[in-house]
């Protein structure tokens, strides 16, 4: 029997037919707006991020090169606080965290999310308020656990049993108490990726609901010296559009918050319902507004809560992609570009840039769909269908799976992918020791660097042979 392709899932249908949604453009230069950050725009062809061309941002800063709208950024972060004024947002560090996005997020009053010894590391570089930070982690270590404690961290969720007891170790030694959330799965499953579907019972997150292990991890918090039960935690998933799912969740989760308080005589002050809110990385993504997000869970938790008869506890919520994403570009130049023909007349159009799946992985890991745009010169030539690949040795190792592009595409141009700000640059690899991608935020006409680019010295400075 003959076995599918490792990439065949990438590779599905024929050439010269792009999916259902995509539509040939009638101008193959415009933008699409809401792919696109706020400051960004074409000018005689060429994009423009905040008044900076990406030539001379090319030109700069080199390529690969993740290029961050800074107040688009800033202003994202904005709009869900205001929007979500009677709950505490939280950030996701794990969607992308440098020293300077964490400032702005401390800027904006926004909290921070982490999830790992080293993302918090670089909260405590950017002098991001602990008690403001959240750790999560199914598998957090002593030394993470003693780390969050010692430096005054807001709230650690909690994630297994054996946590609970390296907690109770850990506070009784340094004479201090941890604030702690409990994760738990709700059984509802978010209409995404299953890989990025959090809530089902079949996962390695949280504790189940519907078989009691939440409860009784509650009840064991509750009895143990040093620790302080805040709530319970739930996360759906992730590039989730509609609040539907939130729904069911909520009445699981405020249904066990009302038992604990009846049983355990503990009525926890809050609730996090997660988030994971969607946004437009092609045409076909719908994402909704802060103020719809906000409006559907406040109502939500308020009708849940008064049908268990419980006061509102105070909500959280994680925007997750929502802020980053729709952010930053990924600015790619081509070096080949070349006709395949393929069975039954049909063609595919490959255009080679000099990235790919070292600087986002997401559709080799999600078969995930991006959009892109010729962004260093206009062209007259009509638009072709195409598909951006990436330099690496890897049959899957596809950027952009289809796209309309100008005929006329060639080596040296310079080509864009939008909503490239979340889960790109975090997930950022060496394969084929490629060296990381820089990370370039403009604001007001200017650019600067905040996260350098990798060079051969820093991947040849771990050998030790």
């Amino acid at each position: 029997m003959m076995r599918a392709h490792e990439a065949g899932a990438l590779h599905g249908q024929a050439g010269d037919r792009g999916p259902a949604w995509l539509r040939k453009p009638d101008d193959v230069d415009s933008l699409v707006p809401q792919l696109w950050a706020a400051n960004v725009s074409k000018v005689d062809g060429v994009l423009t991020v905040a008044g900076e061309s990406v030539a001379d941002l090319a030109e700069e800063f080199g390529t690969p090169l993740y290029v961050v709208d800074e107040d688009d950024f800033r202003q994202r972060a904005r709009r869900f606080k205001e929007a979500f004024a009677h709950a505490d947002v939280y950030y996701a560090g794990k969607a992308f965290l440098s020293v300077a996005t964490a400032r702005w997020v401390n800027d904006e009053g926004l909290n921070l999310d982490v999830c790992t010894g080293g993302e918090l590391a670089v909260a405590l570089r950017a002098e991001f308020p602990p008690s403001r930070i959240g750790l999560h982690g199914n598998n957090k270590s002593v030394a993470e656990l003693r780390r969050a404690l010692e430096v005054g961290i807001g709230r650690i969720i909690v994630d297994s049993v054996e946590e609970v007891g390296r907690l109770a170790q850990l506070t009784a030694e340094l004479g201090v108490e941890a604030p702690v959330m409990v994760r738990v799965t709700a059984g509802v499953e978010a209409h995404t990726h299953e890989y990025i579907s959090t809530s089902h019972e079949d996962q390695k997150f949280g504790f189940s609901i519907s078989d009691g292990s939440a409860f009784d991890v509650v009840k064991r918090i509750v009895a143990t010296p040093g620790l302080r039960f805040l709530g319970l935690h739930s996360h759906i998933g992730s590039q989730i559009f509609v609040t539907d799912g939130f729904e069911v969740a909520a009445r699981r989760v405020i249904r066990l918050h009302a038992q604990i308080a009846t049983e355990l005589g503990v009525e926890a002050p809050e609730l996090d319902l997660g988030g994971g809110f969607g946004i437009a990385y092609t045409t076909q993504d719908d994402p909704s507004a802060p103020e719809d997000l906000a409006r559907g869970l406040t109502k939500i938790l308020d009708d849940e809560s008064a049908a268990a008869g419980i006061a509102v506890p105070r909500l959280s919520v994680e925007p997750g992609r929502a802020i980053a994403g729709p952010s930053t570009f990924t600015l790619y130049e081509v070096g080949t570009a070349k006709v395949v023909g393929l069975d039954g007349g049909a063609s595919r159009r490959y255009v080679s840039v000099d990235g790919g799946m070292s600087d986002n992985i997401r559709p080799a890991l999600y078969s995930a769909d991006y959009s892109c745009t010729l962004a260093s010169r206009h062209s007259g030539t009509a638009a072709v269908l195409s598909r951006v690949v990436g330099k690496h040795c890897e049959s899957g190792d596809i950027v952009v799976k289809d796209e309309y592009l100008p005929g006329d595409v060639q080596a040296g141009d310079l080509l864009a992918v939008p909503g490239t700000g979340a889960y790109c640059r975090s997930l950022a690899n060496n394969y084929n020791h490629v060296p990381r991608a820089a990370v370039v935020a403009v604001r007001d006409g200017e650019a600067r660097l905040i996260v350098r680019r990798e060079t051969e010295d820093d991947l040849l400075r771990l050998e030790l042979g």
